[in-house]
């Protein structure tokens, strides 16, 4: 399989840890219980601990559609391929409009890819990355030659998984469960894959599922598919939850060990991409790896982008010349389910 390009666009609004201090200050206002202002100082200083600075949310009049549009566009200009060429279109991601039908569809008629077979892969943050393994299965198996891989990651709208009710909370220890939307950014991107026989790409992944309660959007009926623990909603039905530090901590050694069984030299690798949670977890675990000095992260500016993730930093560092054709990149994610997984290939 070959990437032939990938493509990233951001919304315009760029909020700044401060407007996210401020987000919090007015949504809990009414509801907090304690010192307010010291819980607001610690997130200052959690957000800046992560290495965060800044991400973009949709701006008034933009939509997801456009934007994820645009990246499919500028993608498929890159590959010097017309939609109309595309035969698998894959949606991935949290973010979406639809239960039914696949998001796929609509992606496909947006762009005008008349010919594209299509379906969703969801799979939290690790969406992106399942499905280009899976688009790489399908291709050895014969079914399909040009893939677009599109995602559109925008849940900070008011009324979204996030805002407010993620935002409002009660009393200090609310903390734990909300933090990692304070990181949030939004984020649509576009990968063009093509069948080809020169090397496979490597994948690995480890499986954790007692450790699912701990970051979760929740549906009406959610307690009668799962074996509830308490902390699936933990912040309200429908409401991102996620215990993000909890889940750094004991995912940790899990993601070491994905990375691990590539088994790939660290002075055989010109890039990595990382899942965008937060740039220092992300830069002490590649140092530890030895891998420190190759890491691309986007974080800083984007914010988690969620499964948009490891395609906008690939997009950002090709773009800045530090991935070039016949170079070896890596891809590494940590996801909620929860899984680890670790990728291969050569540019």
């Amino acid at each position: 399989m070959r990437l032939r390009a990938v493509a990233a666009e951001l919304p315009s609004r760029e909020v700044g840890n401060a407007d996210v201090v401020d987000l919090i200050a007015e949504h809990s206002a009414d509801t907090f219980t304690g010192d307010l202002d010291a819980l607001l100082r610690r997130v200052d200083v959690y957000l800046r601990h992560t290495g965060s600075r800044t991400r973009r949310w949709l701006d008034a009049g933009e939509r997801p559609v456009d934007l994820l549009r645009a990246a499919a566009r500028t993608a498929l200009r890159r590959a010097g391929l017309e939609p109309g060429q595309v035969d698998l279109l894959v949606y991935t991601g949290v973010g979406r409009g639809f239960l039914e039908p696949a998001g796929a569809y609509h992606a496909a008629a947006a762009l005008g890819a008349d010919r594209a077979h299509c379906f969703d892969l969801l799979d939290a943050c690790m969406s992106w990355t399942r499905a280009v393994q899976v688009v790489e299965s399908l291709f050895l198996a014969g079914h399909h030659r040009t893939a677009l891989v599109v995602n559109a990651e925008f849940s900070m709208r008011p009324g979204g998984a996030v805002v407010p009710g993620a935002f409002r909370l009660p009393a200090a220890k609310a903390l734990a469960s909300t933090f990692a939307a304070c990181t949030l950014g939004e984020a649509a991107t576009a990968t063009v894959l093509t069948a080809d026989d020169g090397e496979p790409w490597r994948f690995s992944f480890r499986s954790r599922p007692d450790l699912a309660p701990l970051c979760n959007v929740t549906l009406d009926n959610y307690r009668d598919f799962c074996d509830p623990t308490g902390k699936e909603a933990r912040n309200g039905v429908g409401v991102f939850t996620s215990f993000g530090l909890e889940m750094h901590a004991r995912g940790r050694e899990e993601a070491l060990a994905a990375l691990a069984a590539l088994d790939v030299p660290p002075e055989r690798v010109d890039a990595l991409f990382t899942h965008a949670s937060s740039s220092s977890y992300w830069q002490g675990m590649a140092d530890e790896a030895g891998l420190g000095p190759v890491v691309h992260h986007v974080y800083p500016r984007t914010g988690n982008v969620v499964s948009a993730s490891v395609p906008t930093a690939m997009a950002s560092g090709i773009e800045a010349g530090l991935l070039k054709p016949g170079q070896r990149a890596v891809g590494w994610v940590g996801s909620a389910g929860m899984s680890f997984g670790a990728f291969t290939f050569v540019l």
